[in-house]
């Protein structure tokens, strides 16, 4: 899960930032409204926390920008304007949830999970394919009666070829969901975790498609 943090608060982003990567997320950490623009514009997400307070371009044009270029990623707002009319404005400009500050970091991970889970279909954080149980909160596969342990990598690149069943995804796009703008990747990282997937849960579950990228197919 790849996620854009838009907040000018350093103290306030460090937290947030280092909260969602102990969570198993990758951030990438913009410090006003222009910088985050420019990420939208380059970079695909699968969420972003956006304070309003912004300099440069302000979170709530910010927001309307988002919608009026009919991009759908979940958006959730942290701000300290935690007014019911506050709330309703955002909402209604295009936010899918909304917290107030200060927050508990807990809470603001697990509704980063719901957000994310329902604009992928899904109820519960658990996915399911044929004998597999992947749980990305704790970084395991179960089959069966076995639990297998997986990196947060390997669960992070798991997650997102579940999440794109029949689609092949590109190498590039697979380092664009597992690794942040500072983040150095090794040339062969991703053929790296997709060996090491294959190992633990077998061999015939991520399909190479040469010139292309790789596929895990649909579930029947």
């Amino acid at each position: 899960m790849r996620v854009l943090l838009v907040e000018d608060d350093r103290l306030i982003g460090s937290g947030v930032e280092d909260g969602l990567i102990e969570a198993g997320m990758t951030v990438d950490w913009a410090c006003d409204g222009k910088h985050a623009q420019l990420a939208l514009e380059t970079t695909p997400y699968d969420l972003v926390v956006l304070d309003l307070g912004l300099p440069r371009m302000s979170g709530t044009e910010l927001l309307d920008w988002i919608r009026k270029r009919r991009d759908h990623t979940p958006v959730l707002v942290m701000t300290a304007r935690d007014t019911v009319a506050d709330r309703v404005s955002g909402l209604s400009a295009g936010a899918d949830d909304y917290l107030g500050k200060p927050f508990d970091l807990t809470e603001l991970i697990a509704r980063c999970r719901a957000l994310v889970r329902r604009s992928q279909g899904r109820g519960t954080d658990t996915i399911e394919y044929g004998d597999l149980l992947v749980d990305p909160e704790r970084l395991t596969v179960i089959r069966g009666s076995e639990r297998i342990a997986l990196s947060s990598r390997e669960c992070a690149l798991l997650v997102e070829l579940l999440a794109n069943q029949g689609r092949p995804l590109s190498r590039t796009r697979l380092q664009d969901s597992l690794y942040g703008w500072n983040e150095e990747i090794e040339s062969n990282a991703i053929e790296v975790h997709i060996s090491n997937l294959r190992k633990k849960l077998g061999a015939q579950l991520i399909r190479t498609i040469r010139g292309v990228g790789y596929v895990v197919e649909k579930a029947t």
